[in-house]
């Protein structure tokens, strides 16, 4: 592999705006800083999310989230909860609140190619009231997310549209996609852990531990 070796880098504002210009009133107006209806019947129809957060030292990590259509809880116009659910215990995206509340999140819903980004300020909070309230098959979540909302607004469809994300005639066949296991496997490295036990362990986790 040939060794990139970056030249022509932007590093200040104005040679990015000489570059690729201003956004258009529409572009520069369409924030809102809360959750209106519109945001609420997106939310509720919503079974995944990405969400963006970085520790105090500005190291980024980005994860998904996903649940039954409306997981996410709208409190009032405000604020937000999102569950947390059984993981590998990393805790990646909670460990990055706990020093650096800024976090960011864009919703999606299948079919539909326009996104709902939302930004602001995260909690990890154990509320039992309200965690109660998001229980599947009688589990509750031990920790909830909660969200101050600062700015809120739809993004365009076009990264969807070029790639087709919802376009089932254009997704490669099974055969051909990465194997999950073997990449654990190889990246892991430890003794005994081979594809085979990978595979197995995953599938015993999405069988019996999603909840």
């Amino acid at each position: 592999m040939i060794k990139f070796e970056l030249e022509n880098g932007i590093t200040n504002k104005e040679e990015l705006r000489a570059l690729v210009g201003e956004p258009s009133e529409r572009a520069k107006n369409k924030v809102i800083s809360h959750i209106d209806e519109n945001c609420r019947n997106f939310l509720a129809m919503s079974p995944f999310l990405m969400m963006a957060t970085s520790d105090s030292e500005g190291n980024c990590d980005s994860s998904p989230r996903g649940d039954a259509p409306g997981f996410v809880q709208v409190m009032d116009d405000q604020w937000l909860v999102i569950p947390e659910r059984p993981g590998n215990k990393r805790l990646d995206s909670i460990m990055n609140i706990l020093s650096n509340s800024r976090i960011g999140l864009i919703f999606l819903i299948p079919g539909l190619e326009e996104t709902l980004r939302i930004n602001g300020k995260a909690t990890i909070m154990k509320d039992e009231k309200v965690l109660k309230t998001m229980h599947v098959g009688g589990k509750v979540p031990l920790l909830g997310i909660a969200v101050k909302v600062e700015e809120c607004f739809i993004h365009c469809a076009k990264a969807l549209k070029r790639s087709n994300l919802w376009d089932s005639e254009s997704w490669p066949s099974k055969e051909v996609l990465p194997k999950p296991a073997k990449i654990l496997a190889e990246h892991t490295n430890l003794p005994g852990m081979t594809e085979e036990k990978v595979a197995e362990g995953l599938r015993e986790s999405y069988s019996k531990r999603m909840y």
